[in-house]
């Protein structure tokens, strides 16, 4: 089975909270990487997602990264919404 990985990185303007991290995480810069794998039963190149991983930091702010968290990418895409919302 042949797999990709698909980086990018998001960026937090204020701490967040996703159901799966169980902490609140502080404001900043994130990697997200999405492990995908082709399906080989169509006639063209079809990817499907296998899991989407966080890359997090400390919950002092510190940037080092502390752990990584299998993360439900819909979750994450809530959270930026949220984020992007005025306070």
């Amino acid at each position: 089975m042949t797999t990709r990985t698909i980086q990018k990185t998001v960026i937090f303007t204020r701490p967040f909270l996703m159901p799966r991290l169980g902490a609140v995480q502080p404001a900043g810069s994130y990697l997200v990487e999405t492990d995908e794998e082709l399906l080989m039963d169509v006639s063209f190149p079809v990817y499907r997602r296998v899991r989407t991983l966080m890359h997090l930091h400390e919950v002092s702010g510190d940037p080092r990264i502390t752990g990584i968290a299998n993360i439900d990418p819909d979750e994450l895409e809530a959270a930026l919404l949220r984020d992007a919302l005025p306070e």
